[in-house]
């Protein structure tokens, strides 16, 4: 368990990047294995480097994070991209979310919160500043046409649609293997082959998703 959390620092603000490398440095399950300027730069980074976590600001000028972070997704969907912004915009929110990235930060974070949010999107979990949770629930609640959502339920198998659900409920596979007596292996199966069909790497994109299509709004069986 001696393995550091190796993260990347992504901002415009050399300043910025300096008070997040040192205060990472003081706690030693961090290694700060690079830094980078724009977008772009922090792209490349990215791909050579193959942190456990990438601190991505969200607005830089050239290569936005929001670009940043859709071609993370797509080529490298083992990185954890943390989204660490100014930005309290709702659709700022829900964009990253949709285009990949693990968590919403904002830079006004209490220092043991952004240390403890990395060690959670290092392990695969999503993180959003409490700030913008309110805004995140409203982004998503607004009710699916029902021919729309029809359609994108047929989609789907009745125990996919469970699955969904339960994503949609922000549940781990183990919690959603016990309330559906399922193998945790099995519920690991059909959740890649849900990300399969709808072309998605992370599961906030597949949370988001289900919520926006009412899966959320129906109680599994």
């Amino acid at each position: 368990m001696n393995e550091k959390i190796r993260v990347l620092l992504v901002d415009d603000h050399t300043l910025f990047r300096s008070g997040i490398k040192s205060l990472l440095q003081r706690n030693d399950d961090f290694e700060v294995v690079g830094e980078a300027g724009d977008g772009l730069e922090g792209i490349k980074r990215a791909r050579s480097l193959k942190p456990d976590v990438v601190l991505l600001d969200l607005h830089m000028p050239g290569v936005s994070g929001l670009e940043a972070v859709k071609v993370m997704a797509e080529e490298i969907p083992e990185v954890h991209v943390l989204m660490l912004t100014v930005s309290e915009d709702a659709q700022d929110l829900m964009d990253a979310l949709r285009a990949g990235a693990s968590g919403y930060l904002l830079k006004n974070i209490e220092t043991d919160m952004l240390v403890d949010a990395i060690r959670r999107a290092a392990q695969g979990d999503s993180v959003v500043s409490q700030q913008m949770t309110a805004k995140l629930i409203q982004g998503v609640r607004t009710p699916p046409k029902a021919d729309s959502a029809i359609i994108e339920r047929d989609r789907f198998s009745p125990r996919e649609r469970d699955i969904l659900a339960a994503l949609a409920q922000g549940e781990s596979n183990k919690e959603i293997a016990r309330k559906l007596d399922l193998a945790e292996s099995t519920v690991k199966i059909h959740v890649q082959n849900i990300f399969k069909k709808l072309h998605m790497s992370s599961r906030v994109q597949v949370a988001l998703y289900a919520v926006e299509h009412g899966f959320g709004l129906t109680k599994s069986a």
